[in-house]
């Protein structure tokens, strides 16, 4: 943790509380629906959302983190560290509330610098841990200073994943039921990247994702540029080990020197569903 400055993100970033206790992150949660019960996302395994899925036939629904939750966390950090800055990197500020509600809750408070990263996910895992990396590497770093390096971290942060199945595509109402059969009888899945803070569907697989996945490493790092120092694998719940050996291979092939898995939470599991795969990486 840095002398001087916090970071905040949401439970959505996929920050592990091991992850978090390391670096000294602190998380605001996200919330999960199911039916008329709302749960913080973080505090329930996401099998959960299969589970409810399996049950009802009913895609579970996730909403943005409230003012109250950055109150509670704001003022949890300020008694604890009064003389440190808050660094709030917001999930996407295109996907959801959160990083609205927090204008409200930062409202009077000289003490907090918010920076939308435009990422989701793992993209924002990747942004978050690598800030909180420096931060721990340069303690005298001042917050401006702190601020344009996210900036810049954020700029060449690439992420896209690929559904292993439509169907949670479909449930929430995000592909036709016509795309859905086709899709299922073609075995086609959709490139989802994160392009401007946007979930954007850029190209189309065909196969199984045990070959798609380390074809999507080859081509993702090529087509970015992505720098050889580390990639980040993302893997939901339902992911075989097939596709993960696939995939690591091909990022070693690539030649990255360090890997990190990274499981989805329940908030982008509750869209992409199980089995997805995805890749992020910085640009040079």
């Amino acid at each position: 943790m840095n002398k001087n400055i916090v970071i905040v993100a949401e439970s959505g970033s996929d920050i592990t509380p091991e992850v978090a206790e390391k670096y000294g992150i602190e998380i605001v949660p996200m919330h999960v629906s199911m039916g008329d019960k709302v749960r913080a996302d973080g505090t329930f395994p996401v099998d959960e959302i299969c589970e409810y899925y399996d049950t009802t036939g009913k895609l579970p629904k996730t909403s943005g983190s409230s003012p109250e939750d950055f109150n509670k966390v704001f003022d949890r950090i300020h008694e604890k560290y009064p003389d440190k800055h808050i660094l709030y990197l917001a999930y996407s500020a295109s996907t959801t509330v959160s990083y609205a509600s927090a204008n409200i809750a930062a409202e009077g408070r000289d003490y907090i610098t918010m920076l939308d990263t435009k990422h989701v996910s793992v993209g924002q895992y990747a942004v978050v841990t690598t800030v909180a990396e420096m931060l721990e590497k340069n303690q005298d770093i001042t917050v401006d200073e702190a601020l344009a390096y996210a900036e810049k971290v954020c700029k060449k942060t690439r992420m896209c994943f690929v559904p292993n199945d439509l169907e949670y595509l479909k449930a929430g109402g995000r592909v036709s039921n016509v795309v859905f059969i086709s899709g299922r009888l073609l075995k086609i899945h959709p490139r989802i990247e994160i392009l401007d803070g946007k979930l954007i569907a850029t190209k189309k697989h065909r196969g199984n994702l045990s070959k798609i996945a380390p074809q999507l490493v080859y081509d993702y790092a090529e087509e970015n540029k992505l720098n050889r120092d580390k990639l980040w694998l993302i893997w939901a719940i339902g992911t075989t080990d097939a596709v993960k050996k696939a995939a690591y291979d091909a990022a070693v092939d690539c030649g990255f020197k360090e890997i990190e898995w990274v499981k989805t939470g329940c908030v982008i599991t509750c869209h992409g569903g199980p089995g997805a795969f995805g890749v992020v990486g910085m640009a040079e």
